[in-house]
């Protein structure tokens, strides 16, 4: 296998293209690819594993891609006017993009998110300026979108509804960007990716591309073993709201997860990798060594959605580090 992880770096930026000054949006994408080596030490040492660095993003996470997207396809189409507020579900993430791009851009921002989202994450969205609505813990993100859905109902005129988890501006932001820079990044010898689903944009978006560009790549998608888990932002699809942007042909298999091979993975990437990174980054890690210990020779990429610092309120993570 000819790629060398020694070095891997991002896709450069044409600064003249995009234009210095053309805001934040800027800071959204070309994220770098890490190699993990020493939690997968047991590989067979023709496989390599590979993570989108994610929390190089604008607001710190992967969300800012499609969050950048569904803004400006609204602009674009008059859908977002002046004075409506942007109103969508969010577990935290891409409600902390929303709140970003919409404070930079003048656009107010209202958010409807589960009473167990974290502390961290309610605070940094209170920082922005952001309109929260506090939904039953019990019901996660779906109790959160039909808090919205009502309100949209209630008042269409107040209100744009960005709806992530159906807009096609959502899986688009990654066919354009995060498919792309990881064949790029991988001289085209990505075998696997490995994503979680949330809205399943992620896995959608640079799943269609990378099939495009080579129909051989083999898409799997992580999703917690159980309805009950306590892996924030990703969705046990069997039993809960499936997203519009959702297609289950389009990977080839699914590998759950557990919360605990979750938290515990988390762990693994900070002691031995030093990537401080959250819970469904840890699935992701997990599901991606678990494909790739079934195989002799293959480079399987993974995407880590953001850092650790939004989850250091959860205890059973934290009971699991301070151990």
């Amino acid at each position: 296998m000819s790629i060398n992880t020694a070095v891997i770096e991002s896709p450069s930026i044409d600064l003249m293209a995009v234009g210095v000054g053309d805001g934040i949006e800027i800071a959204v994408g070309n994220t770098p690819l890490l190699p993990l080596r020493h939690v997968t030490a047991h590989l067979s040492p023709r496989v390599k594993v590979l993570a989108k660095a994610e929390w190089f993003n604008l607001s710190g996470s992967v969300k800012a891609r499609p969050a950048l997207s569904i803004i400006q396809a609204a602009l674009a189409d008059g859908s977002l006017t002046p004075g409506k507020h942007l109103i969508d579900a969010t577990s935290g993430n891409m409600g902390i993009a929303y709140a970003t791009l919409g404070t930079a851009k003048g656009i107010p921002v209202t958010l409807a998110m589960s009473a167990k989202s974290t502390p961290e994450r309610i605070s940094i969205l209170r920082a922005l300026g952001a309109e929260i609505l506090l939904t039953d813990p019990d019901k996660g993100t779906d109790g959160a979108i039909e808090r919205v859905q009502e309100l949209v109902a209630e008042h269409p005129e107040r209100y744009f509804y960005a709806n992530q988890f159906d807009n096609p501006a959502n899986w688009l932001a990654h066919y354009k960007t995060t498919g792309p820079e990881i064949y790029q990044q991988t001289h085209g010898e990505v075998t696997h990716f490995v994503a979680g689903m949330g809205t399943s944009g992620t896995l959608m978006g640079a799943g269609r591309y990378l099939r495009q560009v080579n129909p051989a790549i083999q898409l799997v998608a992580v999703q917690p073993d159980a309805p009950a888990n306590g892996l924030i932002g990703l969705k046990h699809m069997a039993s809960a709201i499936k997203p519009k942007i959702y297609d289950p042909a389009m990977h080839d298999r699914i590998a759950e997860v557990s919360t605990e091979a979750a938290y515990a993975m988390t762990l693994r990437l900070a002691r031995e990798e030093g990537l401080f990174v959250g819970v469904s980054a840890g699935a992701a890690a997990e599901a991606a060594i678990q494909v790739a210990s079934e195989l002799e020779e293959g480079v399987v990429v993974t995407l880590l959605p953001d850092s650790g610092d939004k989850y250091l309120s959860e205890k059973d993570l934290w009971d699991l580090w301070v151990t």
